[in-house]
């Protein structure tokens, strides 16, 4: 009897885990080819708790060391799954290897120090410190359960006096810190915490804000379950990887964290985002592509971004500012947005610009949007907290990347509330916004209908309906 219950146990798991690999449902009925992810192998008999090389989940200890002692020890065995269990795990930088799966059980949090000295490179010369959680030219690595992973943002990022209520800004107060000449922005700079700054100046340091989770060159990634809260920068950001998946994951930060993007993929191929909800202070899922960077793969291709969530962000799906090597092959479909900035957002400038190809999306549902459901700029100019200096001029090789949003087809968008339904423009005299068509489309908006300079941007619009809010 012992033997066919373990059987039948062996069976179900088995089972379960081939349901857990069927992402081919997704790619159903596409719009156009998109080459498929597939399932991310890590050997399961391998499994070793960060409790058992030293950790102690108090809040209070320091688990760095056991993190790495459990990834180390896995990584002689081949590969496998550091379990987090129950607890509040205190922990400097985590790296993942080869063939490892972080773990964390439903009642675990890790806690990111606020001791910005872990973060630093071994040289100490880096533009930005160390991620919380990394990964460099590694295969086979995944963060995966139902616990909480936070990045202690609060501790890193710079605050606007005029997104907070009184009693938000006197809690930041509270924890020390410094307040520019005008007293409208807030550093995290000379704590309370007595942990030390890592530069000579707040703006410095601001500027080496590091990302939660960021995976760089790497191939066969699952992020899946987990939340990830609270980042000093963007939450989770796969650059220039190959075959990822992200499912089931929450993203969240409160909504006016500075920079504070949800999910951003930066020049990364075979992508699959389904089942998430984020929640943010910056955009929400993001697409970004740099230029051509070295032997380095870049554009961003064969995206399918499906069945997503998106609360606060700047924009609910968001291509740029980036887009240089180009995006091509994206579907998105069936997400809805609430309480976004903008709904669809597309945004890149001179000298950040780059072609779009194959762009699908369809089977938006949006309410209670703040400005404009669907928009198409061309002179987006990314600054820093403080920056107030005045918009660049462009040299000929700079407007040589000029933005191409073109070959995108937006279909069926239903939304309820916003301030302007569809917003776009170009650069006079170059050909950015063209080839655009929108169709079978209901939006009601608060002050104005279209926004379109006909001079720049070439939309189609067929079957859209655009209904003033008057109830």
């Amino acid at each position: 009897m012992k033997r066919l219950l373990l059987l039948a146990q062996c069976l179900l798991l088995s089972a379960s885990a081939l349901w857990a690999a069927d992402y081919g449902k997704y790619y159903q009925d596409l719009p156009c080819q998109v080459k498929p992810v597939v399932p991310v192998q890590i050997p399961q008999n391998n499994v070793v708790s960060i409790a058992d090389c030293g950790a102690v989940g108090d809040g209070v200890t320091l688990c760095t060391e056991a993190f790495s002692k459990a990834i180390s020890r896995l990584t002689k065995m081949g590969g496998g799954r550091v379990l987090v269990p129950e607890g509040v795990w205190l922990t400097g930088p985590i790296m993942l290897k080869d063939n490892i799966e972080l773990h964390l059980d439903k009642n675990a949090i890790v806690c990111f120090s606020p001791d910005k000295r872990l973060y630093l490179d071994d040289d100490g010369n880096s533009s930005r410190v160390n991620p919380c959680i990394r990964a460099s030219k590694r295969r086979n690595i995944a963060i995966t359960g139902q616990g909480i992973i936070d990045g202690n943002g609060q501790q890193w990022r710079p605050v606007k006096r005029l997104k907070m209520s009184d009693v938000e800004w006197k809690s930041y107060l509270a924890m020390g810190g410094q307040v520019n000449e005008k007293g409208d922005l807030w550093y995290p700079w000379q704590m309370k915490n007595g942990y030390p700054d890592i530069a000579d100046t707040p703006q410095k340091q601001e500027g080496m804000r590091n990302d939660l989770v960021r995976f760089t060159d790497c191939e066969n990634v699952l992020v899946e379950g987990v939340t990830i809260q609270n980042s000093p920068r963007f939450h989770l950001h796969p650059c220039y990887c190959k075959n990822v998946i992200i499912d089931g994951v929450t993203v969240r930060s409160e909504w006016n964290v500075q920079n504070g993007d949800g999910i951003d993929l930066s020049d990364c191929q075979q992508v699959l985002i389904v089942n998430s909800t984020v929640s943010v202070g910056d955009d929400g899922i993001c697409m970004k592509s740099g230029k051509p960077s070295g032997n380095r793969t870049t554009g961003v291709d064969d995206i399918l971004i499906q069945d997503n969530t998106v609360f606060h962000a700047h924009g609910g799906f968001v291509l740029g500012s980036e887009t240089a090597s180009g995006l091509h092959r994206l579907v998105v479909r069936h997400n809805r947005f609430s309480n976004t900035d903008v709904g669809l957002r597309f945004k890149s400038s001179l000298d950040r610009g780059g072609k779009t190809e194959q762009l699908f999306v369809s089977d938006i549902v949006m309410n209670d949007i703040g400005g404009e459901a669907i928009v198409f700029q061309c002179d987006y100019v990314n600054k820093q907290a403080g920056d107030n200096s005045a918009t660049p001029t462009y040299t000929e090789e700079q407007r040589r990347w000029a933005p191409l949003f073109q070959d995108i087809h937006i279909a069926r968008v239903v939304c309820r509330g916003c301030k302007t339904g569809i917003k776009a423009a170009g650069i006079a005299g170059l050909e950015c916004v063209k080839n655009i068509d929108i169709a079978d489309c209901t939006i009601v908006y608060n002050d104005a209908a279209t926004d379109i300079d006909a001079n720049t941007a070439q939309i189609t619009l067929k079957n859209v309906k655009l209904v003033e809010n008057k109830f």
